[in-house]
Parts: C-alpha cells; sequence; structure tokens
C-alpha cells in the first residue's frame, strides 16, 4: 500500500514535471521548428555510480506517444534513460554523450507500447530494456516500471547490467 501510495506521488510529480511541450509557457512551435523527438539535452554529470553512463536532466513528455523514465535503483537515483514509443527509441548517455538508439527487436507484451524485452541498436552500442509494466485503469495514460533492468554493450568493452525502475507518461 506504501509503495502505491509512493508511486502514484512520483507519478504526479513527473507528469507535473515533464508535461507536454505544447501544455507549457511557450510559444507554440512552427512547423520548421518541430522534431520527431524531444529536445536534446546535455548530461548533468560525467558518470552515475562510476558506470559509463551518464544522467540524464529532466525530459519532456513527447507531444505524441508514450516515455518511460527510468531512474538507476542504486544509490544515486539518477534519471539514466528515456524510452519512446514515436518513434520507438531509448535516450541515454554514454560515455558522455547523449544518443537516441533505435529500436531493433522486441519480445512479449508489457503494456502502454512497450514490450517485455526491447532491444535498442545503434551504431556502436546496444541496449536491452527487460520491464514490467504495471497500469490502473483509473489513469489509463500512466504507468509504473518497478522491476527492470537495463543492458548497454558497447563493442570491445565488457557489458555492463543496471537495475532500474520508473514512470511511464503518455500525451
Amino acid at each position: 500500500m506504501i509503495a502505491t501510495v509512493a508511486m502514484r506521488t512520483l507519478l504526479l510529480a513527473l507528469l507535473i514535471t515533464v508535461a507536454p511541450a505544447g501544455a507549457q509557457d511557450k510559444a507554440p512551435a512552427t512547423p520548421s521548428t518541430l522534431s520527431a523527438a524531444p529536445q536534446i539535452i546535455e548530461p548533468l554529470v560525467s558518470s552515475v555510480d562510476g558506470l559509463p553512463i551518464s544522467a540524464l536532466p529532466p525530459q519532456r513528455l513527447p507531444a505524441k506517444g508514450c516515455a518511460a523514465f527510468l531512474w538507476t535503483r542504486t544509490p544515486s537515483m539518477a534519471l539514466v534513460a528515456m524510452a519512446i514509443t514515436d518513434p520507438a527509441s531509448l535516450r541515454l548517455t554514454i560515455d558522455g554523450k547523449v544518443t537516441d538508439l533505435p529500436i531493433s527487436a522486441q519480445n512479449g507484451i508489457g503494456g502502454l507500447g512497450y514490450s517485455q524485452i526491447t532491444e535498442y541498436r545503434g551504431k556502436g552500442p546496444t541496449a536491452t530494456l527487460q520491464i514490467v509494466v504495471k497500469t490502473d485503469a483509473s489513469t489509463p495514460k500512466s504507468g509504473s516500471i518497478s522491476d527492470a533492468t537495463l543492458r548497454i554493450d558497447r563493442p570491445g568493452q565488457a557489458g555492463v547490467v543496471i537495475p532500474v525502475a520508473g514512470a511511464i507518461g503518455c500525451a
């Protein structure tokens, strides 16, 4: 019960913080300035818990589709990844560089447009996200992720598996 209340409070705070770009106090974007993915923002720190990834600063909820915001389940509790459903990609910071990896494979039904196991592959790194999505009928455009792992593989380097948890918000 306490965990459910805590997740709902976290989700509410997240939805307030990452309101859709159109809902924030900004002039509407012109068609020439619209992009398919939310704005890329440089990372705040160089490393999270000694791992080869950096924290992402607060990210915006995309104008369409859903976004899963993932924090480490380590002492830092840093925002390390954002999985977007439209276009299907994973944003994370590897070796100090913000990277959007496109989806390459998926398996199983996770909910809200996510699969239980999803692979994202770029020109170099590969990330595999394994999640359990929990939804509530009273809040159909949101969900929580209490049990997940993010595996990052880079050519010529050891892979790393990071325990993560998070929240999902949909436009």
